[in-house]
C-alpha cells in the first residue's frame, strides 16, 4: 500500500492540471490529474502536499483545505490511499514539471480531458464543498467497477460522471 497526496490548485475558475506524459510505466500515463505524489518517511499529509506542489510546480501553497481520503483498489496496481486537497492560495512562479505538462484548465473543460472515472466523482464532491469524506474506488484495468462514499455503496449515478 502507498500513501499519496493530490491537490487541485484553483485560480480564476481554473485548476492547475498535470498531463502525465513524461514517465514510462506510469499508472497515470496520458491522464490529466492534479498535483501530488508519494509520502516520504515521517511526512504528514500536509508535509507531503507542500513538498510535492513546490517540487512539481515551483508554487508554495498559502491556503488549502484537506478534503478527504480516496482509497484506490486495482487489479493492476497496489492499493493507494490518496489524501485529497484543494488550494486557493499560492505564491511563486510556475515552472516546468518532470512528471508531465502543466496547464490551467477551466473547471467546465475538465470533463473533456482523459481522466480516471473516479476522479470526476471526487472532483464533484470537492467542488460541492462536502465535509471531509472517505471515497473508495475499485478498478478493473481502467474501468471503475465500484464506488463507496463514507462506507455506503454509491448507486449507479456515478457512472454518468
Amino acid at each position: 500500500m502507498k500513501n499519496t497526496t493530490l491537490c487541485y490548485i484553483e485560480r480564476d475558475g481554473q485548476y492547475l492540471m498535470l498531463h502525465r506524459v513524461k514517465k514510462e510505466n506510469d499508472e497515470n500515463r496520458d491522464k490529466w490529474i492534479g498535483i501530488g505524489g508519494k509520502f516520504e518517511d515521517k511526512e504528514s499529509p500536509e508535509d507531503c502536499l507542500l513538498r510535492e506542489v513546490l517540487e512539481e510546480t515551483g508554487l508554495a501553497l498559502t491556503r488549502y483545505r484537506y478534503c478527504g481520503i480516496v482509497t484506490f483498489v486495482s487489479d493492476r496496481w497496489p492499493t493507494e490511499y490518496m489524501h485529497l486537497f484543494h488550494a486557493t492560495g499560492f505564491q511563486g512562479q510556475l515552472r516546468d514539471c518532470g512528471e508531465g505538462e502543466l496547464a490551467w484548465i477551466g473547471k467546465h473543460e475538465l470533463c473533456r480531458l482523459q481522466q480516471w472515472q473516479g476522479d470526476k466523482i471526487f472532483l464533484r464532491l470537492m467542488e460541492e464543498g462536502r465535509p471531509f469524506f472517505s471515497l473508495k474506488l475499485v478498478y478493473e484495468g481502467d474501468r471503475l467497477t465500484n464506488a463507496v462514499l463514507n462506507g455506503e455503496r454509491m448507486d449507479d449515478t456515478w457512472k454518468i460522471f
